[in-house]
């Protein structure tokens, strides 16, 4: 790759895409519970990217930034299934709040629905509160409070630690 020439920034996130079983169960959660209001629902019986003959509806909840969650339905009811080789923990979704206060009101709220979240994590730089949709997608709602210099900081030392895990990781895969 010419080291010259950089690939144009991405902007942000557009959307994430995940699998549910029912749409108006997703609705019912993300719109009425979590208050991302439901801005776009489309059907088509074909795949526009592959051509591939199956109907699906694929709709949008938007967040307070412009992006969104967006949801199919393959309509067959069907629970999406974890990765057989990935920890349940390792594949979420993090959205972000204002305060602290705002993730506790939302736990709050999803307790009171009965949602089971965990307790609020404290990872130095954002405190979280982590749950499942009712299709299985682990999120996380999270609000900044790291000190000033903080990802500066961080930035400045990530090769570093990547470099640091890749080697960490190679002793591991040696000893098996």
């Amino acid at each position: 790759m010419d080291s010259a020439s950089k690939p144009p920034r991405i902007k942000g996130l557009y959307h994430y895409s995940y699998p549910c079983r029912d749409g108006e169960e997703t609705r019912r959660f993300y719109e009425d519970l979590l208050g991302l209001p439901l801005v776009n629902c489309m059907q088509s019986d074909t795949v526009p990217s592959t051509g591939e003959k199956r109907p699906y509806a694929h709709f949008f909840f938007e967040m307070g930034d412009g992006s969104y969650l967006a949801f199919f339905d393959l309509g067959r009811n069907e629970m999406p299934l974890p990765s057989p080789n990935t920890p349940d923990w390792v594949m979420h979704f993090a959205v972000e709040v204002e305060t602290v206060d705002q993730v506790l009101a939302i736990k709050r709220r999803l307790n009171d629905a009965g949602v089971k979240t965990t307790d609020l994590v404290d990872h130095h730089f954002i405190n979280s509160i982590y749950f499942y949709d009712p299709n299985g997608l682990r999120l996380e709602v999270t609000a900044r409070v790291d000190e000033p210099g903080y990802l500066e900081k961080a930035a400045a030392e990530a090769h570093d630690g990547m470099n640091a895990w890749m080697e960490k990781k190679a002793r591991m895969l040696a000893e098996g």
